[in-house]
């Protein structure tokens, strides 16, 4: 027995979109205005998603409960074993002293907290977010701040800033992959395109950074280094994504940062060094061979190597098997989505145990080599690991909680009814567009799961007001990587990879502000190619 997704329950689209909002108010509700844990909002917000679900859209208990149960099956699986073997991660190198190493190798080459910024959060970030993606770069660039002397609070939210721009292309171009999928359109000119909308705010997102942990005239200072960071991020983007492929725009451009950043420190310094609480000076801080310093890496590049090679389509599809998937029992192509979202199709539901292809498990294979290699025993590799897991357990509630409640809402047609108030805009779409993919993001958690989700109704929406679908499309997943920081998923990642625990509603209060005026810039951006630079549109 099959059922239909019902956009707009109260016959009166207003009202219609503000119960559809209800249960992610109440998440927020809770969290902000209560002052509860945060798996508490979820655990209430879920609720209220399971409540709507069953008496204003009249979706059946049996379809509910399978949709609350696939999404906690998949938080487990997609998010929250990569939180657990990345704090795993950092729990060895700390254990085995490398940390210490790595912080050193760092703060040799600039004991100022404003390059550590820009070199960890964007730059590591980055290439760890195309590498994999799935909150392990806010998780372990989070870690790597704190070891270097700051503030926990202020690392968690200077993470989820950083990791912005490079979304649309995480996971070794996932997103985008999956937007192609899910509009038809040319996955190359998707990647272009959105290869047209971001590079400006890459190339100010290192300024943005630094200007929203110190003050103006702090930020000045450092212009230089600002410079070189945004600007050959944001070239390479741009050439990567537009002339080479989709897969490596992220990895490439972070490496190129990185190495760029590394060459121009060794000519440049600021006049004025600003350390972080407990950073030490350079005439204090060890000078490491070249050998103790790789060593000392050694944990988060065998960590990287194996999320790199294990995300390779050309690798990935070879670990990705078939028979790992099985269709969600109560669920799998019972739910009928429809116009204007889509014609008439089935909405799938497949579990994916697939353990192999996941970045967790490339980065846990990487740490259990990196523990043999630094002489650690098996027995206290696996008491490290034990330890991280207690840890880890309200955290690991918070996830389930949110994941089940964000796929009851996507089921139950609840996110779709949100999206479709933003399409009534007129000439205003092309905005409100790319604020959809931003509210998308925000929901699902997710770049490629905002883009499975709108990324048909962008390029139907497109269609109708005549205006490229190439473009909208694209903006959904440019404009989405905004919301990237406000996902509650990603709080609490933030949360736990910085010892954060509790203080999910200051972190959110402290990122929303920039997640707004951030997607609120690249609507202006999709407003221009649409109006006046149409012909850039590939």
């Amino acid at each position: 027995m099959t059922w239909t997704q019902n956009y707009d329950p109260f016959g009166f689209w207003p009202i219609s979109t503000l119960v559809a909002a209800l249960p992610v108010l109440t998440l927020f509700f809770v969290l902000v205005a209560l002052k509860k844990r945060v798996w508490v909002s979820a655990m209430w917000g879920m609720v209220m998603a399971v409540l709507l679900a069953l008496l204003v859209f009249r979706m059946p208990a049996l379809m509910v409960g399978a949709a609350a149960v696939h999404g906690v099956i998949f938080g487990f699986l997609r998010i929250a074993w990569i939180i657990i073997a990345s704090m795993f991660l950092y729990n060895v190198a700390v254990e085995t002293g490398q940390f210490q190493v790595m912080k050193d190798s760092i703060a040799n080459l600039s004991s100022d907290k404003r390059l550590q910024l820009i070199l960890i959060a964007f730059c590591f970030g980055a290439f760890l977010e195309g590498t994999g993606g799935g909150g392990a770069p806010v998780a372990i660039a989070g870690a790597f701040l704190i070891g270097l002397g700051f503030n926990p609070f202020q690392a968690a939210t200077l993470c989820l800033l950083a990791n912005t721009a490079p979304v649309a292309w995480g996971g070794v171009g996932n997103p985008l992959r999956i937007l192609a999928g899910v509009t038809g359109l040319d996955e190359m000119a998707l990647s272009a395109m959105t290869g047209r909308i971001l590079p400006p705010i890459s190339a100010i997102l290192p300024l943005w950074l630094v200007r929203s942990m110190v003050n103006w005239k702090e930020t000045r200072e450092v212009w230089p280094a600002l410079a070189v960071s945004g600007l050959s991020f944001a070239g390479m983007q741009y050439f990567w994504s537009n002339h080479m492929d989709n897969s490596l725009v992220d990895v490439v451009s972070a490496l190129f940062s990185l190495l760029v950043m590394v060459a121009f420190l060794k000519i440049w310094r600021p006049a004025n060094v600003l350390r972080a609480d407990g950073g030490a000076s350079l005439a204090t801080i060890p000078n490491h061979s070249t050998g103790a310093v790789l060593k000392g890496w050694s944990p988060f590049l065998l960590a990287s190597v194996f999320i790199f090679i294990a995300g390779y389509p050309a690798i990935n599809k070879y670990l990705t098997l078939a028979s790992w998937k099985r269709p969600m029992p109560g669920l799998h192509n019972l739910v009928q989505r429809v116009p204007p979202v889509a014609p008439n199709l089935p909405e799938a539901a497949i579990v994916d145990w697939n353990l192999l292809s996941l970045p967790g498990t490339a980065i846990f294979i990487g740490t259990i080599l990196a523990s043999i290699f630094l002489g650690l025993s098996f027995g206290k590799t696996m008491r490290i690991f034990a330890r991280t897991c207690r840890e880890l357990i309200p955290s690991l509630a918070a996830i389930s909680f949110m994941v089940g409640l964000a796929y009851v809402t996507r089921y139950a047609g609840m996110d779709t009814v949100m999206g479709l108030s933003l399409t009534r805009t007129g000439v205003l779409y092309p905005f409100f567009g790319t604020m959809l993919g931003w509210l998308g993001v925000a929901l699902t958690g997710t770049d490629a799961g905002s883009n499975a989700l709108f990324g048909n109704l962008q390029k139907v929406t497109a269609e109708q007001l005549g205006i490229s679908a190439v473009l909208m499309a694209s903006a959904n997943s440019a404009g989405g990587v905004m919301g990237k920081m406000i996902d509650a998923q990603s709080i609490v990642v933030s949360s736990a990879a910085t010892q954060q625990a509790g203080n999910e509603a200051a972190i959110f209060k402290a990122v929303f502000k920039h997640s707004i005026v951030l997607a609120a810039l690249v609507g202006i951006i999709v407003m221009l190619y649409a109006f006046v630079f149409p012909g850039l549109i590939p």
